[in-house]
């Protein structure tokens, strides 16, 4: 798409949302041209957050199937639409609801019925979150864990890239699901390594999903807000980026004087380039955004039952962080 056709549909979106009073939200690792239409731009329970502040008819949140799922959650009166009802989120999916049910009973009876909390990333489906005691972000995952009792018998799921990061800070021994982010567990540790020896001195920013290899070579680890705003505040000019690449289009726009190096993916069948890039949020087109909110759809809709038993977790979290 040429930037006359990008300009074009921005110009559409800009007027339909006005017209139908709409608010347009996108994650970091969205295209850039839709984070350019966006009325915000963050994390995802950041986002469903800010959702519930915004006097809107209709909420858009460009993302993934969760988020949209998130905010529906904590915005039940509001019509909240995703431009894509088919983009997932392979973290979330590798933990479905029964299985973890299972894995939970399975658990409780190896402790003899003792009580077992349930710790869940945020990067869950709504019937994860109903089974969850606490939600967790990988901002405040330590601080939460922090606060547990310390011979609470703990699952976290569903990365274990994140638990096994949270285990090392906190000295737990949480019982962990195994489940991963596909972009965030491909970074290449002999790419790593070469940028390091190519660019000496240069930090290392990671997110906490990265593998254990990638995260002992970083020097800074954080959420992708956290990473974002250490290269707004730092007086460093360059930085190795190992997260999302997505987030490298804000960085540019806060930061225009620095420099932004991605660490590439191993090279798998049909992963070649420097940016590791999550397909499902590249799912979000400025095309599929101006349908959504022409028709009115895909609605994203959480049966109540479970929309009140996932939102326990979630209040949870936030009397806590």
């Amino acid at each position: 798409m040429d930037n006359k056709e990008l300009e074009d549909w921005k110009a559409k979106i800009v007027d339909i949302k006005s017209k139908k009073n709409a608010v347009i939200f996108a994650h970091y690792y969205t295209r850039p041209e839709i984070q350019e239409i966006a009325d915000f731009i963050g994390d995802s329970l950041a986002l469903a957050q800010q959702a519930t502040r915004v006097n809107a008819d209709i909420l858009v949140m460009c993302g993934v199937h969760f988020m949209g799922e998130t905010m529906k959650i904590l915005c039940p009166d509001k019509k909240v639409l995703i431009p894509d009802m088919n983009a997932g989120c392979s973290l979330a999916d590798s933990c479905k609801a029964d299985d973890l049910k299972e894995f939970i009973n399975k658990e409780i009876r190896k402790c003899e019925n003792e009580k077992v909390l349930v710790v869940s990333y945020v990067n869950t489906s709504a019937d994860v979150k109903a089974l969850t005691d606490i939600v967790v972000t990988s901002s405040n995952a330590k601080h939460i864990v922090d606060q547990l009792p310390p011979d609470a018998k703990i699952i976290f799921g569903p990365d274990h890239n994140l638990g096994s990061y949270i285990n090392s800070v906190t000295g737990r021994n949480m019982i962990l699901w195994n489940g991963a982010c596909h972009v965030h567990s491909r970074f290449s540790l002999e790419a790593l390594l070469q940028l390091k020896a190519e660019n000496p001195g240069v930090e290392v920013l990671a997110h906490p999903e990265c593998k254990a290899s990638i995260l002992a070579q970083s020097d800074v680890i954080g959420s992708t807000k956290a990473l974002l705003e250490h290269t707004i505040k730092s007086p460093a000019k360059r930085f190795i980026i190992a997260t999302e690449s997505g987030i490298l289009f804000e960085m540019q726009r806060a930061c225009p004087d620095k420099e932004f190096i991605p660490v590439p993916p191993e090279v798998t069948e049909g992963i070649g380039c420097s940016c590791n890039e999550c397909e499902y949020m590249r799912m979000n087109t400025l095309e599929k955004v101006y349908n959504c909110l022409l028709n009115e759809n895909p609605e994203m809709i959480v049966p109540k039952e479970t929309a009140e038993k996932a939102v326990s977790s979630i209040k949870k979290m936030l009397e806590m962080s």
